[in-house]
């Protein structure tokens, strides 16, 4: 077997936009056709939907199959449930709540073997093939794609250290959770959430780094992109189903 390359970090390094979907179903069966709809990633959440490790697993085996590439955003930053992401064969994930440069770095430890992290080592596992790649170990750090999300006011004062952390691949905002540290809690549209992603946009850019952003809002999403970020979540699961079916019913009022 052949190590997988991580066809999302690659695009990231090379520039080029990568359009996502939200996943919160916690369900393959749910999953796999919406990996076939040619969106180039799906984001697993563990953090706000009832996901534990075996659903993410089926999940990862779901979309497997596709041309998306699978990121899982863990509950928090927790080397354990890094390492169990990980060995079941994650290979990009998103960290939430990344305040600074120490939170950084602990996240980048937890993704890779030592001695340049923590990891723990498992020698079969399906990450690895069941131990049948023979270079996984040699290659999976080079692999292995960390984005960190920012969502308050602490971290965005942070963003160019956080950004200079060797290992840090793209930093995501949140705008629901930045919108309530600055006050406009449910109101991401809000003038003053706005100017504040914009800026972020361009300063983790400046720094080098990939920016990305949640953008259910078709006008919201294209703005984000055209300002420079590179992995944009244009909806979500959810959305898709109950804006779907509220439109459906509403016909046969």
């Amino acid at each position: 077997m052949q190590m997988q390359e991580n066809r999302f970090k690659a695009a990231l390094a090379a520039g080029r936009p990568q359009i996502g979907l939200w996943c919160s179903l916690t369900s393959n069966v749910a999953i796999e056709p919406l990996a076939g709809a040619g969106f180039d990633w799906l984001l697993i959440d563990t953090e706000h939907a009832p996901n534990e490790l075996p659903t993410v697993h089926a999940q990862l085996q779901a979309v497997s199959h596709s041309t998306a590439s699978a990121i899982v955003r863990p509950a928090w930053n927790d080397p354990v449930a890094i390492k169990r992401l990980l060995d079941i064969g994650a290979q990009t994930l998103l960290v939430p709540f990344v305040q600074n440069a120490d939170e950084a770095r602990k996240a980048v430890a937890a993704m890779r073997y030592p001695p340049h992290g923590i990891r723990g080592v498992s020698v079969s596992t399906r990450a690895n093939g069941f131990g049948r790649v023979p270079d996984y170990f040699a290659r999976a750090n080079d692999e292995v794609c960390l984005l960190v999300q920012i969502e308050t006011r602490v971290a965005l004062d942070n963003i160019e250290e956080i950004a200079a952390v060797e290992g840090v691949d793209g930093i995501f905002i949140g705008p629901s959770d930045l919108a309530a540290d600055l006050g406009h809690l449910g109101n991401s549209g809000h003038d003053a959430v706005r100017t504040a992603i914009s800026q972020a946009i361009g300063r983790i850019r400046a720094a080098g780094k990939a920016a990305g952003i949640l953008a259910p809002v078709e006008a919201d999403a294209k703005r984000w992109l055209d300002e420079g970020c590179l992995f944009v979540a244009v909806g979500s699961d959810l959305g898709l189903l109950a804006r779907g079916s509220d439109a459906l019913r509403a016909r046969f009022a």
